[in-house]
């Protein structure tokens, strides 16, 4: 099932992955997190052992309507998620091989299931005070890798 872009196209879009940023002109604040993070790649922390970097899933600021989310509760969706995109695996991720027999469980650019509760909460400050939020997990934290897109598992607590 395709799904609309949140910034008023209605072309279907298979990921945010996906997202031709040259072709539409986004206002930086409605920028998904998965973009702002690949935007500010040299300022993020690097993650050392076997640490797994990642931005939670951003809710769209506006409904497909075109109504616009409180903040608030944009805020409160982005700390209760338990979804996330891989921005970076530490260099000892994965590499013991009688815990992960059958390889990396993840890898970077993939959006992972995490528990609500694992890891560090990082808050990083982006361009004009629009922060960024970002979780350090161990490598043994991540659930499970979602095959598609993350709007169809918005409902995962």
């Amino acid at each position: 099932m395709a799904t609309t872009t949140s910034f008023g196209s209605s072309e279907p879009l298979a990921s945010f992955k996906e997202i031709d940023r040259d072709a539409i002109s986004i206002p930086e604040e409605e920028l998904p997190n998965e973009v702002k993070a690949e935007n500010q790649a040299a300022k993020l922390p690097t993650p050392r052992g076997w640490k797994v970097l990642l931005v939670p899933y951003s809710q769209p600021k506006r409904s497909k309507g075109g109504i616009h989310f409180a903040e608030s509760t944009i805020r409160t969706e982005e700390i209760a998620t338990s979804i996330g995109y891989v921005v970076a695996l530490g260099p000892e991720a994965y590499s013991d091989e009688t815990r992960f027999p059958s390889g990396p469980w993840c890898k970077t650019g993939d959006y992972v299931v995490f528990g609500r509760y694992a890891g560090l909460r990082l808050l990083m400050r982006g361009n004009d005070n629009d922060n960024l939020n970002l979780r350090m997990l161990n490598d043994d934290e991540i659930l499970a890798v979602l095959p598609g897109n993350p709007e169809d598992y918005v409902g995962v607590s």
